[in-house]
């Protein structure tokens, strides 16, 4: 989010200059880094969870289709960078994973249908194949098939033309194109505190982690996009609309194989249904990656709880983000939320055996030697107030911005980084609106879609598909 920000700021007035500040040694290492993810380019060809049944057994595609419209405005943004030079080689951060459902049992197999028949008209969505038959499944991804008992009901879907991204080498390579414009990148430099000056600014108390130097910045806008720690900076800064924000940290787990005879046999991401009680970041799912050129499979992820809001942060986190005002919404939403609760639990007893048995569901010829558990980043959910429940877990990005424009920050996970271009674009246009029309021209030609939607044309739609998938070196 910070690197696109400053991405598409250096271009938008590059007589501004931008200073960024890391905590760790390296930037992208926390939830951006290739392994804390995975990797998917969320466009809602494959996640169940953005076509939730209705209580009356319909689905609907609007927010699939909206999540889709605003991974095109990313992939627009990329293939422009690409197209100027800014980014290297696609390869090196973008590759082609058909993206596909699984699903078993006669009430899943109904609920995909339905989910089939809302998508199978929207332009965003072409050529969706769906099939019950095990042996075309076998066709696509050989290792959903092998030794499957051939009675079990099964159903899945498959758009070849979905994506693996190394969200750390896209980072890291957006924060290389903006120092070389002319921006400082400060490493092990932590921000403590923020305050609001007399004069509208903002100032900044940084301490180099690297000897303890405190120094101070004045800046005139702040972005906080920490991840995790996005919370308490934000908390520390005083604006009020900060106020009944929380957050419920939920760390995770892959199981990850690089064995050249089982990556040969599966190259999709196939996603299923989540567990009752589960957070959508933890929908199963078996996935393709490419890092550093090397392909691996993931599967995952396994949901866990500790009170830190990063992989590198400390215990304190969670009881230290508590405040009078979002104690009372906290603690509605572990009230109402029993069924996370215990799915939280159940995943903290898992043994290794356990967390094996979940993987052969989706490759029944899975062997525990041929796969290794790695850590993932970690998650913070947003809990706020809410006027009819009291306080409400929201799954998903929220953006909080100042009265004045002078400071925002982002909460949230998932989708995450496959829209943080549109994500953006929506603090470029809440903090510096009277400036939105002098950029717009420049916005249209870095980013073809700006202030339009693909899903009501089916023929913009196809031609940016195409010209984005030829610029990124993907499959149409």
């Amino acid at each position: 989010m910070s690197a696109t920000l400053g991405s598409l700021i250096s271009r938008l007035q590059p007589d501004w200059s931008i200073r960024v500040y890391e905590r760790l040694g390296e930037v992208a290492q926390e939830s951006s880094n290739a392994w804390n993810n995975a990797g998917t380019g969320h466009a809602a060809l494959c996640e169940l969870n953005y076509m939730p049944e209705n209580p009356d057994g319909s689905v609907s595609a609007a927010k699939a289709v909206s999540i889709n419209e605003q991974f095109q405005i990313s992939r627009q943004y990329w293939a422009y960078l690409v197209s100027t030079g800014a980014l290297p080689e696609p390869h090196n951060f973008i590759n082609t994973a058909p993206h596909m459902t699984f699903v078993r049992g006669a009430a899943n197999i109904e609920y995909l249908k339905k989910r089939v028949a809302a998508l199978k008209d929207q332009p965003l969505f072409p050529d969706l194949e769906y099939t019950e038959d095990l042996e075309r499944i076998a066709e696509w991804t050989p290792l959903l098939a092998k030794k499957r008992n051939p009675k079990q009901k099964v159903a899945a879907t498959r758009i070849v033309s979905g994506t693996d991204v190394d969200f750390g080498a896209l980072t890291k390579y957006l924060f290389t194109d903006i120092s070389e414009r002319g921006a400082e990148i400060h490493t092990n430099h932590q921000v403590t505190r923020l305050k609001r000056q007399k004069d509208g600014t903002w100032r900044l108390r940084v301490k180099h982690l690297v000897g303890g130097t405190p120094s101070t910045v004045n800046a005139r806008f702040v972005f906080v996009g920490a991840g995790g720690g996005a919370l308490a900076l934000l908390q520390h800064s005083g604006i009020s609309e900060i106020e009944g924000f929380g957050g419920f940290p939920i760390s995770g787990q892959f199981l990850r194989t690089t064995n050249p005879k089982l990556v040969a046999q599966h190259q999709a991401k196939v996603y299923g249904k989540a567990a009752v009680g589960a957070p959508p970041m933890s929908v199963p799912h078996l996935d393709t990656r490419v890092v550093d050129g090397e392909t691996a499979l993931l599967f995952g992820p396994y949901a866990g709880f500790t009170p830190k809001f990063l992989k590198t942060s400390t215990w304190f986190d969670l009881p230290f983000s508590i405040r009078l005002h979002n104690l009372g919404p906290m603690i509605q939403v572990g009230l109402k939320n029993f069924d996370l609760v215990k799915y939280l639990v159940g995943e903290l007893m898992a043994n290794r055996e356990k967390k094996m048995q979940a993987l052969r569901e989706f490759m029944p010829t899975a062997k525990t030697e041929d796969w290794e558990l790695i850590t993932a980043g970690q998650r913070v959910q947003v809990m706020k107030k809410d006027p009819e429940k009291g306080g409400i877990l929201q799954f998903g990005t929220e953006v909080i911005t100042g009265a004045d424009g002078t400071i925002a920050g982002l909460l949230g996970a998932s989708p995450g980084a496959s829209t943080a271009a549109p994500i953006m674009l929506d603090v470029l246009a809440r903090c510096f609106p009277d400036r939105m029309a002098e950029w717009e021209p420049k916005l249209r030609e870095m980013i073809p879609g700006y202030g339009t939607t693909l899903s009501g044309d089916p023929a913009a739609a196809e031609a940016s598909l195409a010209e984005t998938a030829k610029t990124l070196q993907l499959q149409a």
